[in-house]
């Protein structure tokens, strides 16, 4: 039989007790949640998408709170079968029940043999339906060209951009373990980082997640935690806690190292959009190319977006020249703001919204939400003048895709 993930709610403690000892010797059910109430329909959905049961066992104690219970998980958790408990097989409650849509009502004292059928035509209901979650494709990677060009920065800074938008549907994780600073940039003082989530993957829930995430700024963030440079992340966490943010935010924004570990490169092929940042410096450009062209051959290259961070008037290296370097257009130019950068460091926040700077992150925030806005990004003027230097520098990868949004 196919193992069953279900979720109890049921306020009577009687019930809910004698329904325990009679689950608990079914081998084809594992209660993973239990609520000891009657939730309100958020955090029903809260249970739904963080567990992903795929039946519930619901008391129709209450049976107009159960039925409004029901309609949720009809209209948002597709294929999560609902099976109603009771104290006494009431014919007026379970007409109710059944023309509500629920198939399955068991009562005291639970009988083992009832509950083991039960339990196998839900398994085949499951298996002709599987439950249906809503989840987002918004997943950004963030990643440097090279160390020190400011992705974190960015990162954060278009995160909290989106929050103005979206509060409370945007995370940003920072899976930066050799030098991730987000905690440090916000000061954030919750002492679990993404080590625990990447510890706690399988099981992840929303009492394990609050733990974790920390809220400042309208947005959730999950920092890295102190420097832990070989603690590695497999795959299979990644996914797990990836499908995890999926279910619970529209938009995940992952601030990954330039260091191309395994766990970055899991990240990026989940990503919708790979963020690279650059920055006018032959360095950065030299190593953009080299990753440009390293992504190019695992089939991620036509995901990326290029970032010029801290461009300036008298950069020496012009956005078109960039463009012609990389094979790429830039999508979007950040202006060197050293000064607001500071300030906000000092104070543990994103750049100031009505600064130059902070209006090209709200344009790019808006660009990834399909908003209207006003404001341009800021795009620099090109120079004239040809950089020489550029020939010191190694033959350019084929084009890489990417269009400017």
């Amino acid at each position: 039989m196919t193992l069953l993930r279900g979720a109890v709610i049921c306020p009577d403690p009687e019930v809910r007790a004698r329904f325990d000892e009679a689950a608990g010797e079914i081998p084809g059910i594992q209660i993973i949640r239990e609520l000891r109430r009657y939730p309100d329909t958020l955090e029903l959905m809260r249970l739904v998408r963080s567990s992903v049961p795929q039946v519930v066992f619901l008391s129709i104690e209450d049976l107009p709170k159960a039925l409004e219970l029901l309609e949720a998980l009809k209209s948002q958790a597709r294929g999560v079968q609902v099976v109603a408990l009771s104290r006494t097989l009431d014919p007026g409650a379970l007409l109710e029940a059944m023309r509500a849509g629920i198939r399955e009502c068991l009562a005291m004292p639970f009988d083992r043999g009832e509950l083991a059928e039960a339990a196998s035509r839900i398994a085949a209901a499951v298996r002709d339906a599987p439950v249906l979650m809503d989840v987002t494709e918004h997943v950004y990677a963030f990643l440097p060209s090279k160390q020190g060009v400011g992705t974190s920065t960015v990162a954060m800074n278009v995160a909290v951009a989106l929050g103005r938008r979206k509060q409370g549907e945007v995370l940003l994780l920072d899976m930066d373990l050799s030098s991730g600073i987000i905690g440090f940039m916000l000061k954030l003082s919750n002492t679990h980082c993404v080590v625990d989530a990447a510890e706690n993957a399988h099981a992840l829930d929303e009492s394990i997640w609050d733990q974790i995430v920390c809220r400042k700024g309208g947005i959730d963030i999950v920092h890295s935690g102190r420097l832990n440079p070989d603690f590695r992340i497999d795959a299979q966490q990644i996914r797990h806690i990836l499908d995890f943010a999926r279910r619970n935010y529209k938009t995940v924004c992952v601030d990954i190292s330039g260091n191309l570990e395994k766990y970055s490169i899991e990240v990026m092929h989940e990503a919708k959009t790979i963020f690279m940042v650059v920055t006018p410096e032959i360095p950065s450009l030299h190593l953009a190319r080299e990753k440009l062209g390293f992504l190019h051959r695992l089939d991620l290259a036509d995901r990326v977006q290029v970032l010029l961070n801290r461009y300036h008037k008298k950069s020496l290296v012009t956005p078109s020249q960039i463009e012609s370097l990389l094979g790429v257009p830039i999508a979007f130019t950040f202006q060197n703001d050293y000064q607001g950068v500071h300030a906000a460091l000092q104070d543990g926040r994103a750049v100031e919204p009505v600064s130059e700077l902070g209006k090209q992150f709200q344009t790019l925030a808006d660009a990834i939400l399909g908003l209207k806005n006003n404001e341009e990004a800021g795009q620099a003027p090109q120079k004239k003048r040809i950089v020489e230097f550029f020939s010191i520098l190694p033959p350019r990868v084929p084009a890489a895709g990417g269009e400017r949004r």
